[in-house]
């Protein structure tokens, strides 16, 4: 077990056997890619089994419950993820928050992109324009996040936006990274989301997340690819053209995806135009946040193309 990994073999050995029973033996843990907060690891035992485990160790972490319980919905709703094993919030005598979950064999969706044919290819955008018109179809009557606990819930759509980015604003209104005239520019359209994100439909399910790695796939025996699963949920009840935003933003989706998802759910002249600027610009501030200065030529780009409509 390499040093990376925050948490005693026992520990692993019990979880493990808390999902497969006593009689099995831990031979591996494999680091994944992960949070900085979290510890991700593919557990693999003597007899033969796989799972994967997300792990915070020493902490009450809420993602994990948060995370089983959005899998576990999407999965009813007949989309592929991982099914959840075990999951535990830590306390003061235990203190490891965990997700146990299956172990899904596949490549992600960029990897996937140079193994397939165009045609193939095509196909498996085709597939995931249906799963996200599955997630889209379900409804909610507030705008919210989806988590275990009672969260906060909005009549308006605005309202609720504004209460998910305000951190992230806070953080870049007060950051060298942007110029002074950038950020004001930022503000006046945080000002501005009543108007600049006003529209008629219902809130609807978001995985919130969609990315190439956070989608996986793989071929079957016939040498056709699909989607193998949807990772990494981030579940809200929101404007589903924020998550076509950005889909479309970081170029997970071809005109394949799009021509098939518009064929049930047309996207309006306004959202090309004013909604899709505004969610592409304010992804690109929470990846500025999270990953800095290489952030930085892309959101100012963002903020010269939202800067007319304010």
């Amino acid at each position: 077990m390499t040093h990376e990994i925050d948490i005693s073999w026992q520990v692993l050995g019990q979880i493990i056997r808390q999902w497969a029973g006593d009689a099995v033996d831990l031979a591996e843990a494999t680091p994944l890619s992960g949070g900085s907060i979290n510890t991700t690891l593919k557990l693999s035992t003597k007899q033969g089994h796989q799972a994967v485990l997300k792990v915070t160790p020493h902490r009450v972490d809420h993602s994990h419950t948060d995370e089983a319980w959005q899998l576990t919905l999407l999965r009813e709703l007949g989309v592929p993820t991982p099914q959840v094993y075990l999951y535990k919030l830590g306390s003061l005598d235990d203190p490891h928050s965990y997700i146990l979950m299956e172990f899904v064999e596949g490549v992600d969706l960029a990897q996937a992109k140079t193994l397939c044919t165009p045609d193939q290819f095509d196909a498996l955008q085709v597939e995931l324009a249906d799963l996200v018109l599955k997630i889209h179809e379900r409804t909610g009557d507030r705008y919210m996040r989806v988590i275990g606990r009672d969260p906060p819930r909005f009549e308006k759509w605005d309202e609720c936006y504004r209460e998910i980015f305000n951190p992230i604003w806070r953080e870049i209104d007060k950051s060298p990274l942007l110029p002074v005239k950038c950020r004001k520019q930022i503000g006046r359209v945080h000002d501005r989301l009543d108007r600049l994100l006003a529209h008629a439909d219902c809130p609807r399910l978001l995985h919130w997340d969609l990315w190439s790695t956070n989608i996986m796939a793989r071929q079957d025996e016939s040498g056709q690819w699909h989607v193998a699963a949807l990772l990494d949920p981030l579940c809200k009840y929101a404007h589903f053209e924020a998550e076509i935003a950005y889909l479309e933003l970081f170029h997970t989706v071809t005109p394949a995806f799009m021509k098939a998802y518009q064929r049930q759910r047309k996207l309006p002249p306004e959202y090309h135009t004013i909604r899709k600027p505004v969610y592409q610009l304010y992804s690109l501030l929470n990846h500025l946040c999270l990953f800095g200065a290489e952030y930085i030529k892309p959101t100012m780009a963002a903020v010269e193309r939202v800067s007319a409509l304010v």
